[in-house]
């Protein structure tokens, strides 16, 4: 088991005995969801009295993930002063400051050594609610012996999102950010399992996302695996209230 921290620099991370580690992307500014992220960043916004960043750490938690990387940005003394109160439950977490925004896949490039080594590593987008099982989608992940798989989820607005067309084994064979004609709707769900290759389809630039920047180039080399339960982008007031509503009172059990 990886020993337990509270904070520890990125570029010190070695990689370590765990098999499977996550980087959880939870700088957004969250300017959608203003007033609210004025005060509290985004990851940190409550849904069913916890915060999100707790939610998807108990969740990597449950699939064996021993180790976190968690980029900060907006009201990055909260997230930290956050880290360093939650109980010892065995998660490292690394917090790794970014001043100026690298997007989505600069953060992974800058931070490379995190999971050099490692057969594959989660990438999540802090600000998404989802019950999707973990374990199933490293399973997925695992069989088809990918490089890189995509967590996808059907969408009833496929002109906001990164819209991917799967073949019968699950394999991506377009994918369109944001199209103006979309011709499907299954959706990036910001949620990823990847190998250390991925860094070498990462543009030397900032910032980079992985929609406009890194998957375009990986169609064909890439699988989406369908996310079929609750799925919700809390971008905005609207999409928090109805996932806060769907997600009053209820029991999640798992074996």
């Amino acid at each position: 088991m990886c020993s337990s921290a509270r904070r520890t620099h990125p570029r010190n991370i070695r990689s370590s005995a765990c098999a499977v580690k996550a980087f959880l992307l939870a700088a957004g500014i969250g300017s959608r969801l203003r007033p609210l992220t004025d005060r509290v960043p985004k990851c940190l916004v409550p849904v069913a009295g916890e915060p999100l960043l707790e939610r998807w750490f108990r969740e990597l938690l449950r699939v064996g993930v021993k180790d976190v990387l968690v980029n900060t940005h907006h009201l990055a003394e909260a997230v930290q002063r956050y880290v360093q109160t939650r109980p010892d439950d065995g998660l490292v977490v690394h917090l790794a400051h970014e001043p100026r925004l690298l997007g989505s896949a600069g953060t992974v490039r800058e931070h490379r050594g995190f999971v050099q080594g490692e057969k594959a590593f989660f990438i999540v987008y802090a600000d998404n609610l989802t019950d999707v099982r973990l374990d199933h989608m490293l399973a997925f992940h695992r069989d088809r012996g990918s490089r890189f798989t995509m967590g996808v989820f059907d969408t009833s607005e496929p002109g906001e999102c990164g819209i991917a067309t799967l073949d019968r084994d699950g394999r991506v064979i377009s994918f369109v950010e944001k199209p103006r004609q979309p011709q499907g709707s299954l959706a990036n769900a910001g949620l990823y399992i990847s190998d250390p290759t991925i860094v070498d389809a990462i543009p030397d630039r900032t910032p980079t996302d992985f929609g406009h920047d890194v998957l375009p180039g990986l169609v064909g080399h890439m699988y989406g695996y369908p996310i079929r339960g609750f799925f919700r982008d809390l971008g905005t007031p609207e999409r928090l209230e109805s996932a806060r509503a769907h997600w009053a009172g209820r029991e999640r059990v798992r074996p």
